[in-house]
């Protein structure tokens, strides 16, 4: 592989951030995985090799049940890369985690439905388990802790948790208030539908995988007005600066930890 298609780091940019100026002296590049073929920008920033993939697409035309998970986490392997922050716009259904709070999700609960969510198929390779009680790369999130902390120093405005729990659905329709009822008693704190099975295959590959979710909305039921896809691009566009503050930040850091296969 040539140098030009390599990359250490990589940010998954989700609703909102599907194209990044956070990189310098980039190139777009199509990479060819045996899951399909996956667009790709690969630059530069605070003298690391970084890969941007839109998660959505750069036109945002891919909707969440048809992304081609395996095929974008496979092409970042292929790149070479180590380690990923992935962004997620998310509805709350924790009243402490408003609108435009941040939060260094580390537990799922999955509620997908008909997503491929393993690289493992058996056959040569048998059956293979694997361990999910972290399903987030504690280095990488440690990182963006850090940078969160670094960066409300300058805009205290900046409200973000530590800890939360994603229930990833399976899409594009919004839920229920009865099933946000439900995601509750079981320990819900945000509600999306990106998160499965992209953290899984992330595990699997073997990427030091972790996730920034920003808090667009409440969900049905506890939002006192129907929910709309606008609210969440408007949303986000008002978090963006933020975001990409504290982006830059992690990325500034990265390197600073250790890897938690260390």
């Amino acid at each position: 592989m040539s140098e030009k298609l390599r990359a250490d780091y990589a940010l998954i940019g989700g609703t909102g951030l599907s194209d990044s100026n956070l990189i310098s002296n980039s190139e777009q590049f199509e990479v060819e995985t045996k899951y399909g073929t996956v667009p790709v920008k690969i630059g530069e920033f605070a003298g690391k090799k970084i890969c941007f993939l839109a998660r959505h697409g750069s036109d945002h035309s891919v909707p969440p049940h048809l992304i081609n998970y395996r095929a974008n986490i496979m092409a970042l392997k292929q790149l070479g890369v180590t380690k990923v922050i992935a962004t997620a716009a998310v509805g709350s259904l924790n009243e402490e985690m408003g609108p435009n709070h941040f939060i260094i999700i580390d537990q799922f609960l999955d509620f997908t439905k008909k997503r491929i969510s393993t690289f493992h198929e058996g056959g040569p390779e048998g059956v293979v388990h694997v361990d999910v009680t972290e399903p987030y790369c504690g280095s990488v999130r440690k990182v963006l802790i850090g940078a969160l902390k670094e960066v409300q120093k300058e805009k205290p405005e900046i409200r973000f948790h530590e800890t939360g729990n994603y229930v990833t659905c399976e899409g594009p329709r919004f839920e229920t208030p009865a099933e946000i009822r439900m995601f509750k008693i079981l320990g819900g704190d945000l509600v999306g539908m990106t998160s499965v099975p992209e953290c899984v295959l992330a595990k699997e590959a073997d990427l030091c995988y972790a996730n920034i979710s920003y808090v667009t909305n409440y969900a049905a039921g506890i939002s006192k007005h129907n929910l709309t896809h606008q609210e969440v691009l408007d949303a986000t566009a008002e978090n963006f600066e933020n975001l990409q503050s504290v982006i830059f930040k992690a990325f500034e850091l990265m390197g600073q930890t250790g890897c938690c296969k260390e």
